[in-house]
């Protein structure tokens, strides 16, 4: 387990990228100079989340606009029609070249959801970029921390705080991990069983629900006869030669430009490399992970020999989180951000195969106080996160009615019920402390060396905010 080391900047104040007001999105930021793949796991599931080496957690409470983190459940995943027609419309182009123009809400089949419907916002996890504090965190040699940090106190593989599992109130890492396939296995033996009682007159339907086609057989389809050729290639962030290219910069200039009117001039490739390709995530390879490793990587969506659109993603132990995710505005007609979507769930339902445990698609947030930031609740299996217990619910009608009362809610309905992981002040001596370049101390050893008493509230803010496991694994800077 590598260390994570990050500096807490506190309380920060931004125009809203939500609803454009002044001065009125309200976070918590710091700085990851390094972060443990199961750390950032741990992060997501109390609320945060990442901006190149940035991490931020809403006030949810004070904020303009309340941002609750949402996930989908990967293996049960269920297609809707609308997902259905945009895969057919892909593969349609894929196979005659012929660009078809989105349906017009209510044309086709009678149920076009609104993310089909012309000028409608696609389903894609990315959200507006925060904006960055006027801070510059502390100057360390990194590796050399780590390795402090590491003989200060030698780091034991903690599991995350234990959760009630979904879909009841689902936990922030699987504790029983399903599989698709032992499900697919008994839905047809309890079908072969229910046909052999009713007899031929069951063949009909048994042989209409085994015909329904899956996702993957939506992405299968490939013929050597097709006009074109559309190829994802999976690129280490850290591979800036690739993942900095022309080709990506033009994209995600022309992408910014025209899907978000964003200024040129700060279009710069610093300013790219800051949001999507700088990571404090490490690649891990552990034995019982993913082939690919846990990290930070870019997916390229390549039609023949262009660059088409490139999804962000990091990829840890219960989850791919998506990063952001860009297009070529000139490729709209395929709803590039729905497909991508579907892409990476699927690609987290082949990752499952051999990890169970990581069945998630991490969307980022859900606003349901901003009206067009809706459309990521219309995937199924969609679960959001409570921003007092940090308990999974099912994202229903009965949530988004609560939030319609008012955009901020607890969610989780159990008065009663506690976040397990709660931070204590009698937690607080074990949290970890970089003093100086070379002084690694825990907080009861910083307070007999004579510690700042002004110290204590952010260090205790911070702690609360990352959860006691988090606290007592990470490495907090407290350097001038």
């Amino acid at each position: 387990m590598s260390v994570s080391i990050v500096q807490y900047y506190g309380n920060q104040q931004s125009k809203c990228g939500y609803c454009a007001g002044a001065n009125c999105s309200l976070s918590h930021g710091m700085h990851a100079y390094r972060l443990d793949c199961q750390d950032y796991q741990d992060l997501i599931d109390r609320g945060w989340r990442r901006c190149g080496n940035y991490c931020y957690k809403l006030r949810n409470q004070e904020t303009c606009c309340p941002c609750y983190t949402i996930k989908c459940d990967a293996l049960e995943f269920k297609l809707s029609k609308s997902n259905k027609r945009i895969l057919r419309r892909m593969n349609r182009f894929l196979r005659d070249g012929k660009r078809e123009s989105k349906p017009e809400a209510g044309e086709g089949d009678g149920e076009a959801d609104a993310d089909d419907a012309t000028g409608a916002p696609e389903v894609t996890a990315s959200e507006p970029q925060p904006q960055l504090p006027d801070k510059s965190p502390a100057v360390i040699n990194v590796e050399h921390v780590a390795s402090l940090a590491r003989a200060q106190k030698k780091p034991t593989k903690q599991p995350p705080a234990p959760a009630a599992e979904a879909p009841t109130l689902g936990s922030n890492k699987s504790a029983a991990p399903i599989s698709n396939k032992p499900c697919k296995k008994a839905k047809q033996m309890r079908l072969e069983r229910r046909q052999a009682k009713l007899g031929d007159s069951a063949s009909t339907s048994t042989k209409s629900l085994s015909q329904e086609k899956s996702l993957r057989d939506f992405l299968s389809i490939d013929n050597e006869n097709n006009k074109h050729k559309l190829k994802i290639v999976m690129v280490d962030s850290s591979d800036t030669q690739r993942t900095c290219a022309d080709a990506v910069i033009e994209l995600y200039r022309k992408y910014q430009i025209t899907i978000h009117n964003d200024n040129p001039a700060r279009l710069t490739l610093a300013s790219m490399q800051r949001f999507l390709v700088k990571s404090p995530l490490k690649n891990e390879k552990p034995s019982d992970g993913p082939e690919i490793g846990y990290g930070s990587f870019h997916q390229q969506y390549w039609l023949d020999d262009k660059l088409i659109a490139v999804g962000v993603i990091d990829i840890l132990p219960a989850c791919v989180s998506s990063v952001y995710f860009f297009y070529d505005p000139d490729y709209s007609f395929l709803s590039l951000g729905t497909y991508g979507s579907l892409r990476e769930i699927d690609f987290v339902q082949s990752l499952a195969e051999n990890v169970p445990a990581l069945k998630y698609y991490y969307m980022g947030f859900y606003i349901h106080s901003c009206p067009k930031m809706r459309y990521k609740g219309k995937l199924s299996a969609s679960y959001l996160l409570c921003p007092e217990t940090y308990e999974w619910l099912p994202l229903t009608d009965a949530i988004r009615a609560k939030l319609d009362e008012h955009k901020y809610q607890r969610l989780n309905p159990d008065a009663s019920a506690r976040d397990v992981n709660e931070f204590l002040i009698e937690h607080l001596d074990e949290v970890m402390l970089l003093l100086d370049a070379q002084t690694c101390a825990n907080y009861k050893q910083y307070n007999q060396l004579g510690g700042e008493e002004s110290d204590a509230d952010a260090i205790i803010e911070y702690s609360k905010l990352v959860g006691k496991v988090c606290a007592h694994r990470m490495l907090y800077v407290n350097m001038l």
